[in-house]
């Protein structure tokens, strides 16, 4: 017989099927394996893509509300200065106003009730100076230009009344919105300081970038620097506020130095 010839059975026709048909299984599971890799890089890619857009819209209503801050930021300014010249520098301009028309009353009949008055409209209009240069300052320093950084926000503590420590190692060329954001920070301390307060200020220059220090238990909370922390954020820097029973609260901020 052939198969006696051959030395053995031969494969069945299922057998030889069988090992026929293995290279086509691996390709199977290897097409199906490589679907489900596929499926799974795409799921995460769409994951990825959708985490990203909630990231840019979450940026995108904080810059929204960080505009609309400031822009009610720059209303509450303009409030406090109109405030301001009303209750200070108008009060004195319409008092001296009086003390002249009584003045001129009193002219021939009583001198020294116009002496009087003459003394009393001198005071009026120093303190209307001296109040009127105070609101310059706030506006925008002066001594800016003149003095530097360190001279300003000394002549910021002595207006305040506030013991202050300040403490400038830095220049004095820098561009005028990073010092008007540290001198609006070193306000908002010294507003809220008195005079038994000690506040200290430290400003350092790093690597393109203005860091400046506030501490004192009269520093402002996270709540009260909103104007400037949106403002800093603005001109991208950062600021952070901690709390410290010894010290007080600490405020630091970094501004990018670009010239």
């Amino acid at each position: 017989m052939a198969a006696g010839r051959c030395g053995g059975r031969l494969p069945s026709r299922q057998a030889s099927a069988g090992l026929l048909d293995v290279p086509g299984a691996a390709t199977d599971s290897l097409r199906q394996s490589t679907t489900r890799r596929s499926i799974t890089l795409e799921a995460e890619q769409i994951k990825a893509r959708r985490d990203e857009l909630e990231r840019l819209r979450a940026e995108i209503e904080e810059l929204r509300a960080s505009r609309k801050r400031l822009v009610l930021a720059a209303d509450a300014d303009r409030r406090a200065i109109e405030g301001d010249l009303h209750d200070g520098v108008h009060q004195h301009l319409v008092a001296l106003a009086v003390a002249l028309q009584l003045a001129g009353q009193a002219a021939d009949s009583d001198p020294p009730a116009v002496k009087t008055l003459f003394e009393e409209m001198g005071r009026d209009v120093q303190q209307a100076l001296d109040e009127t240069a105070l609101l310059t300052q706030r506006i925008y320093p002066t001594t800016l230009a003149a003095d530097g950084l360190a001279a300003l926000l000394r002549s910021a503590a002595l207006n305040a009344g506030v013991r202050a420590s300040v403490d400038v190692a830095a220049g004095s060329n820098y561009p005028p919105e990073a010092v008007m954001t540290v001198y609006l920070c070193w306000l908002d301390a010294l507003a809220r300081g008195s005079g038994e307060t000690r506040l200290t200020i430290t400003v350092r220059e790093g690597e393109d970038v203005l860091d400046f220090e506030v501490v004192g238990h009269a520093a402002s909370s996270d709540t009260d620097l909103v104007r400037v922390h949106d403002r800093v954020e603005a001109l991208g820097g950062r600021l952070t506020v901690e709390s410290d029973a010894e010290r007080g609260t600490r405020v630091y901020g970094s501004l990018p130095l670009s010239r």
